[in-house]
């Protein structure tokens, strides 16, 4: 039984195998702005019931179109805010911060949970041990209103990552390089549990990047379990472990991954599997870089940008977006100057929020623009128009595109 079997067990109080639906109580659920207003509709006008069993565990967040770009929107954010007021969620409002980052650096995810969330990418939040997965509007309605869910325990498969990272790559490089290998219908039905000894040189920021993208794989959770790093964040934030899991270890399948000889990677349009080396792709001409979303928006994100961009310009008919993951991260980077440094290299800095990632505001691409993102998907119209294109790169890729105006390789920039 693989970390994910061992929570659902514990929490269930007896042993689950692959495969099995169980009735699990859900320690957290949360939708966002895209998916809350079914939730809303599910519940008061099908389930009919006065109160939710799950009124402390739920929260809603104002964070796709954020700050509201349009009347509709304002219309579904106010709908939120009366819903929440009225059931007793617990609401972050626009600018406050993406869902999955959000629930994680409040203490709001501890290892050990079951998570659900309205969002494909609730997966992220298993980089510090929970077990969360993404499910549509009426399931997050079913589990705020009941507590309660039932779930397909998914088989594991076990991702051990060994070797000595290169110079110039980093998490996102890495998952490209694993999607590249298992294209985006390897892990249907599958959860992926990330080991080895990478992960000790990974800090919780970069391990969100390897979880949040096993979405794009299929997989229906991912999970990397607690360790010493884990350990040192928890103590940190002085947060605790919701439920200490031990005794697993059996997987339908083992998988290494050796790091050693990888590349800055980039995934090119238009589909996420579609994966090439820096050495493949350097050169293509863009429009528009975006540092930001659930992927990449974290501090160490915006630190190696800050980096990469100190005492330079980005080039002369670029743009250069950033968008820190939750006002947190945005706070702390003021703070350690990073902001100042992206201002001066001539970047837009954006609130948080999902808006550019998902083509909804706040840096959306004309007809037969380019970009580098450093977000998850790059799905045709993904940014825009169906005739732009986007190539998903890591932050440190995607600074030296913008500083060369063209797909660029970071390692030229990096000491």
């Amino acid at each position: 039984m693989g970390l994910i079997d061992r929570i659902a067990s514990q929490v269930i109080g007896r042993d689950v195998v692959a495969g099995e639906i169980a009735i699990v109580k859900v320690d957290i659920v949360y939708a966002q702005d895209g998916t809350a207003p079914l939730v809303i509709d599910v519940i008061e006008n099908e389930l009919n019931v006065g109160k939710l069993v799950a009124a402390d565990r739920s929260y809603f967040f104002i964070d796709h179109l954020a700050p509201a770009p349009h009347v509709a929107a304002a219309s579904i954010h106010k709908k939120m805010r009366s819903f929440a007021k009225k059931y007793g969620l617990k609401l972050f409002d626009a600018g406050y911060g993406i869902s999955h980052q959000v629930v994680v650096e409040e203490g709001i995810v501890r290892p050990g949970m079951i998570v659900i969330g309205a969002d494909s990418h609730t997966p992220t939040v298993g980089a510090i041990g929970a077990y969360a997965t993404g499910v549509g509007s009426t399931d997050a309605a079913i589990a705020m209103a009941y507590g309660e869910l039932w779930l397909r325990i998914p088989v594991t498969i076990k991702m051990v990552l060994t070797g000595t990272i290169p110079k110039g790559v980093y998490s996102k490089d890495i998952i490209h390089a694993i999607i590249s290998e298992f294209k985006t219908d390897g892990m249907i039905g599958r959860a992926v549990e990330f080991h080895g000894d990478v992960l000790r040189r990974l800090s919780i920021d970069s391990r969100m990047t390897l979880t949040n993208m096993c979405t794009e794989m299929g997989a229906e959770s991912a999970i990397v379990p607690v360790d010493e790093v884990t350990l040192k964040w928890l103590s940190e934030h002085g947060y605790t472990i919701a439920r200490k899991i031990e005794n697993f270890g059996e997987y339908i399948d083992t998988i290494p991954i050796d790091v050693s000889r990888l590349e800055p990677m980039i995934a090119t349009p238009p589909d996420v599997d579609n994966v090439m080396s820096i050495g493949e792709i350097e050169g293509i001409e863009i429009d528009q870089v975006f540092i930001g979303s659930c992927t990449n928006g974290r501090l160490e994100d915006i630190e190696v940008a800050a980096k990469i961009l100190r005492n330079r310009r980005i080039s002369e008919g670029v743009r250069c977006i950033v968008a820190p993951a939750s006002r947190k991260v945005y706070i702390e980077a003021l703070r350690m100057g990073y902001i100042d440094i992206l201002i001066e290299a001539g970047c837009i800095i954006a609130p948080p929020t999902c808006g550019p990632c998902v083509g909804a505001h706040m840096g959306l691409l004309a007809e037969g623009e380019v970009a580098v993102a450093t977000t998850n998907r790059n799905f045709t119209g993904r940014m825009g128009h169906r005739e732009s294109k986007v190539y998903l790169a890591s932050p440190a890729t995607a600074a030296a595109s913008a500083i060369e105006g063209r797909i660029a390789d970071p390692r030229k920039y990096l000491p």
